[in-house]
């Protein structure tokens, strides 16, 4: 689960770059506390900058460059929306990680938790999930997996599995869906890794609900 990103400015609509190109003599950079996957955050506000905010990585840092005159619920609003657009970015021009690996690790999640009976016909990355970890369709036996999942440690990945695997099995977050999740050990560890991501990245913690999507 993730806040929705936005494309839409008040004042206009930014002409949005994660190049590394930079135009104009930042001022007053500030840090922003972010979820680890992302790293530190610095950013640098220009008057030079009127109409553009852009992001790159620096190292292990992201630079994100916003207009001076940009208010501080804004500023939180675009940073979260450029670290979403780098990492979409960044997602798909990994190849390690692709959907067949994907699917292959769902494979070994269920043969060792749930006896191998929770089979999906396809285990995929999405970079359209911004409000869910991760969501599955039962009837079609589809997972799908946010890509702001990528970076983050690997048993709160195969928490995000489990939990979609166990949907295949059981519909709904009901007392038999627990007991069924409850054969992955880290189950209380990574709920809780991600709910302090959500925490700081303010996202809803709890997913609407669904008709026919099994969601996390």
């Amino acid at each position: 689960m993730g806040p929705a990103s936005t494309d839409r400015c008040p004042q206009a609509r930014p002409a949005v770059r994660a190049d590394g190109y930079l135009r104009d003599v930042p001022t007053e950079p500030t840090e922003q506390q972010q979820p680890a996957a992302h790293g530190p955050v610095e950013v640098r506000r220009s008057d030079r900058r009127r109409r553009t905010v852009s992001a790159y990585r620096e190292g292990d840092r992201t630079i994100v460059l916003i207009p001076a005159r940009m208010s501080k619920t804004e500023e939180r609003r675009w940073v979260t929306a450029m670290l979403d657009r780098l990492a979409a970015k960044e997602a798909k021009r990994s190849v390690p990680g692709g959907d067949t690996e994907l699917t292959e690790r769902a494979g070994r999640l269920s043969e060792r938790y749930f006896e191998g009976r929770a089979r999906p016909s396809s285990v995929r990355w999405v970079t359209n999930q911004n409000t869910r970890w991760g969501s599955c369709t039962p009837a079609e036996g589809t997972i799908r997996l946010s890509h702001r999942l990528r970076g983050m440690p690997e048993y709160v990945v195969d928490y995000v599995l489990c939990h979609e695997l166990a949907h295949l099995l059981v519909p709904g977050h009901g007392p038999d869906f627990w007991r069924l999740l409850q054969a992955y050990p880290r189950t209380e560890r990574a709920r809780g890794y991600l709910e302090g991501v959500a925490a700081t990245a303010r996202m809803p913690d709890v997913p609407p609900d669904v008709t026919d999507d099994e969601e996390v």
